[in-house]
């Protein structure tokens, strides 16, 4: 279904809504695996995008004087990685987490419902497909939504590896391309600093000579991991692109 874009807004919010962000309204909301939630925006198309990119979403209105006399703006934007986009229909679609400690975007993903308004930065961010022999995907279940955009993405003919933690198989999301990847079971162990990460990517029997890596989600864990390959299997630090999505204690990484 075509979705035609949304009016443009009238007055001063308007002219600066549609001047530096994107609006669109939200068209889908549905549970996806473990603590996710696909949401559909539709209404936004022609938009530059490429797989593996994010938005900054605002989850309360920094137009609004109240949003800045209450202190909330420094919580109005949340960064989402986009599972898809089909610019002629002009739906994109996020797969948000649902963090337990219910902060601002948590909140967000929660309560929102389809026919609301939604702002937007537009797609940005340089974690995106790179030409190379083979692509080596690593990362939890933060980072299953940009990898899902980036398989995706891979032609049938580029050879793809890789290593996804989760907590339990019933929480994977579907990736494409997802028998070619090792599937590691964390159970109730903390997603921080994960060996159990660190060492699927060992076991993974790769190519001798260097792909292209991907790496996103803890920041401890995706060091270690880029350590692993540029010290024991010799690649480029050029050659490992990391992603860290979140670390315990430290808010605003993006």
């Amino acid at each position: 279904m075509t979705v035609e874009p949304s009016p443009p807004a009238r007055g001063v919010r308007g002219r600066l809504l549609d001047r530096m962000f994107v609006r669109g309204r939200v068209e889908d909301v549905r549970q996806a695996p473990g603590r996710m939630r696909w949401i559909s925006i539709g209404g936004v198309p022609g938009l530059e995008w490429k797989p593996g990119q994010h938005i900054r979403l605002h989850v309360v209105d920094i137009t609004s004087a109240r949003t800045w006399i209450s202190g909330k703006a420094r919580d109005a934007l949340r960064t989402y990685s986009v599972w898809d986009y089909d610019a002629t229909s002009g739906v994109l679609e996020l797969c948000v987490m649902d963090h337990e400690d219910a902060g601002p975007g948590a909140r967000w993903a929660r309560t929102v419902r389809p026919g609301e308004e939604v702002v937007f930065n537009k797609p940005e961010g340089s974690f995106v497909l790179r030409p190379a022999p083979y692509h080596l995907f690593a990362g939890e279940e933060t980072a299953s939504v940009t990898f899902g955009a980036m398989l995706r993405a891979a032609g049938p003919d580029e050879p793809a590896y890789g290593a996804v933690e989760i907590a339990e198989p019933e929480r994977r999301l579907p990736l494409p391309r997802a028998e070619e990847l090792s599937w590691c079971r964390r159970g109730d162990a903390s997603a921080a600093s994960s060996e159990i990460l660190v060492d699927a990517v060992r076991r993974l029997d790769l190519p001798e000579e260097p792909g292209c890596a991907y790496v996103a989600g803890e920041a401890r864990t995706v060091q270690a991991v880029r350590a692993h390959l540029v010290r024991e299997r010799g690649w480029p630090r050029r050659s490992v692109l990391v992603k860290p999505y979140w670390t315990p204690g430290r808010r605003g990484m993006d």
